[in-house]
């Protein structure tokens, strides 16, 4: 095949505007259209809001299908009218059926955001920091009628140092994934990459994070708080309920580091002043540096603090 391979792209979330910026600049594909999420409800006032695929398509001028079902019979005729070599997923958010499955020439690409048969499903991000993995990576995978159980064409690894935020590592593999992708994509149409079927037997899969997911247990280690604190940020939040003489409010931890020379009952505080806040935890405490408020951006603990006027706050279970 020496034509440029057409490629039709269907993404949602933040990892996926990188691979959509690069498949629209590179010159070696042909990026037929964007397809992503209808838009949502989103914050206090519950406004319509477009996914970030939407939000990155609509600042750049580009076209982009918002789609209620990609399985639906009109969105299947589009596709057939446009006749791609490949449909690119990333982060997109719906099941794609047999029938669409079937449709491009070359088939369906993945790209999931582990490394295949780990953390098949949902959340791979928040599960690689929850479990403080020494890698994760990115895995363009063809698609079959299984959850991310299809054959894998290339992985790229990349190391972590039990320092990185949710956020931030989606951000990293996303731009790792979008510098790859028209490589990549092109080998596989041209025939030159073999996909490889995946080993079931060391599969693990991940569902989706539940609110309730971040609430804190103060028994456990500083290491698995901490990671709680990295893997869900910026949601649900790793939070606990604090109880002061202005009532109970509910803060979300952003930063925190180990105080292995304190120890105290789980959940007991043990300091709480302008020099900092420090919490039992498991063996050892846990300095909270920074937390976020209901509705407010993250803070030094020491402000926090400084607005209860000296009142050392009460953990509740």
């Amino acid at each position: 095949m020496t034509e440029r391979p057409k490629i039709y792209f269907l993404g949602s979330g933040d990892i996926a505007v990188p691979v959509l910026k690069s498949l629209a600049e590179a010159p070696e594909v042909e990026l037929l259209g964007v397809g992503t999420q209808l838009d949502r409800p989103a914050g206090r006032k519950r406004q319509l809001t477009p996914t970030p695929v939407g939000a990155y398509a609509a600042s750049k001028g580009m076209p982009v299908d918002k789609i209620a079902s990609v399985n639906a019979p009109e969105f299947l005729d589009k596709m057939r009218a446009f006749a791609p070599d490949i449909i690119l997923v990333v982060s997109f958010g719906q099941l794609l059926k047999e029938e669409i499955l079937r449709l491009p020439r070359v088939g369906c690409v993945n790209i999931h955001a582990s490394l295949l048969p780990r953390y098949r499903g949902a959340s791979p991000i928040v599960q690689c920091i929850l479990n403080r993995d020494s890698e994760t990576g990115v895995a363009f995978m063809l698609m079959d009628k299984g959850l991310d159980t299809g054959p894998v064409y290339q992985m790229l690894r990349i190391p972590l140092d039990h320092r990185e935020y949710a956020d931030a590592l989606e951000f990293k593999m996303g731009l790792i994934a979008g510098r790859e992708a028209p490589g990549i994509l092109c080998a596989i149409a041209r025939g030159e990459l073999e996909a490889v079927p995946q080993d079931s037997g060391f599969a693990t899969c991940c569902t989706k994070i539940r609110k309730s997911d971040g609430n804190i247990d103060w028994s456990c280690s500083f290491e698995a708080i901490d990671a709680m604190v990295r893997a869900y940020t910026p949601w649900p939040g790793a939070k606990c309920r604090l109880l002061t003489s202005k009532g109970e409010t509910v803060v979300a931890l952003t930063k925190v580091k180990k105080r292995p020379a304190l120890s105290g009952k789980p959940g007991q505080v043990l300091q709480a002043d302008k020099y900092g806040l420090i919490i039992g935890c498991g063996k050892a405490a846990i300095e909270v540096v920074e937390l976020a408020p209901p509705g407010r951006h993250a803070m030094p603990a020491a402000a926090f603090l400084n607005g209860l006027r000296g009142e050392k706050p009460i953990i509740l279970p």
